[in-house]
């Protein structure tokens, strides 16, 4: 036994002996949520502006390059789902996150239109694709009758990250310049992730001799009860694949439209650039205490209704940011776009599991998380239209918003578990 294994070994044993060990994996994984944020649409927010301006490019320019970075970053996805289930977690988290900070350097070297997207299909695979789908994979392992309520915490990561990234990085900005930013974002990433997944990390507690929630292992000799789930050649030929990233599609698309632009959308209807940049934090607060609420309801209530509903609050924010007038009307809406948020951080890691099982979460978890990630990336481009030839997105985004409505009809009325996976019966 090496010395970094026996440390890693005695840790494992204190923490196991005061509470069951997914605990100490949950908090990792919302660390891990968190170091993404670099890779996240809240902070390019604030760096829109700021770039536009010093390579002379329109907001149509710059959507367009991270539309089309983020598309083509997404087709390796799966590929790294796979990466997943052969190697484990813990493994690709390391390469991930040293991968990530190099991102973010050269990002900041970025000199043109080309360079940019680059630097943006970068950013968006090893952040916002692979980061967040290994944290997730690793909660959903260790988690099952309580992965809402799990899920749910790990994505505190992820509000922390909108509260804390955009004033960040306009702080950044003001002191260091755009460039010198991404530099120390990524030495951040290095710093935060890097030493807790080395330390910390097993891929699932049946490696550890344990079950999933802390639930009573096998007794000595007993045979451990087999992981179960569909392949990913079978999940897609199911109807709920389709139904599941149908919605989950929209809801990435959309999440990330109005991350990506709500700067430019609030400053357009006559915010300051600062008091639009601050309402991010009302989000992430109102984030913070609904996400709770949200994994006990994916945990409690027939999923179809919660996804539904997740859904419909999506429709809401993208009409409410068209109303906002003034700085009362945008804490109503950041507010609102909390909740939405606590939605589709929940169910990001929660429904590939619970619909699909266990045995091959790497590949699913990496086809639905492409899914996601198309969607992002095709997001903000007709908002950027919408804004040099139309002068406004209000309408826009009013359009947009029936996308998801359709999406709830279909998950509330037909959405149901493929035969051959184990599910809680209530939740069906």
């Amino acid at each position: 036994m090496t010395v970094g294994t026996g440390l890693r070994e005695a840790i494992f044993g204190a923490l196991q002996r005061r509470a069951f060990y997914g605990w100490t994996i949950l908090a990792v994984a919302g660390l891990g949520i968190f170091a993404s944020g670099p890779g996240q649409s809240h902070t390019f927010s604030v760096f829109v502006g700021p770039i536009g301006r010093e390579l002379g490019l329109s907001k149509t320019a710059i959507a367009s390059a991270y539309g089309l970075a983020t598309l083509a970053a997404a087709f390796l996805l799966p590929k790294m789902g796979r990466l997943v289930d052969r190697h484990g977690s813990r493994r690709m988290m390391l390469v991930v996150a040293l991968l990530l900070g190099v991102a973010c350097v050269l990002f900041g070297a970025a000199s043109g239109l080309i360079t940019l997207a680059v630097g943006f299909a970068l950013l968006r695979f090893f952040g916002q694709g692979s980061l967040m789908m290994n944290c997730a994979t690793l909660v959903a392992q260790w988690f099952s009758r309580r992965r809402g309520f799990a899920m749910g915490l790990m994505a505190l990561g992820f509000a922390t990250s909108m509260a804390v990234h955009p004033p960040l990085g306009q702080y950044l900005i003001n002191q260091l310049g755009w460039r010198w930013a991404w530099v120390v974002l990524g030495l951040m990433t290095w710093v935060i992730l890097l030493p807790p997944v080395l330390l910390l990390v097993y891929d699932k507690p049946e490696d550890k001799g344990l079950a999933p929630d802390g639930e009573a292992a096998p007794a000595d000799g007993a045979p451990v009860a087999a992981i179960d789930g569909l392949t990913l050649r079978q999940a897609l030929a199911t109807p709920t694949f389709y139904l599941v990233a149908a919605g989950w599609f929209g809801m990435a698309m959309l999440v990330t439209t109005l991350h990506f632009y709500q700067v430019s959308i609030l400053t357009a209807q006559g915010l300051a650039a600062a008091t639009a940049a601050r309402v991010f934090p009302v989000s992430a607060l109102v984030m913070v205490l609904a996400m709770p609420l949200v994994g006990r309801m994916f945990d409690r209530v027939r999923t179809r209704y919660v996804f539904a509903a997740g859904l419909l609050v999506q429709a809401g924010a993208l009409v409410g940011v068209t109303l906002v007038a003034n700085t009362a009307s945008a804490i109503a809406y950041a507010a609102w776009f909390g909740l939405n948020n606590a939605f589709s951080m929940t169910m990001f890691g929660y429904l590939m599991p619970r619909f699909f099982g266990r045995k091959h979460l790497g590949s699913l978890q990496g086809t639905g998380q492409m899914v996601a990630v198309v969607g992002a990336s095709l997001g903000p481009l007709p908002v950027g239209l919408a804004f040099d030839l139309l002068g406004s997105p209000t309408l826009t985004l009013r359009l947009l918003a029936l996308y998801p409505l359709a999406c709830a009809v279909f998950a509330a009325l037909w959405l149901r578990t493929p035969a051959g996976v184990t599910h809680p019966s209530h939740l069906e």
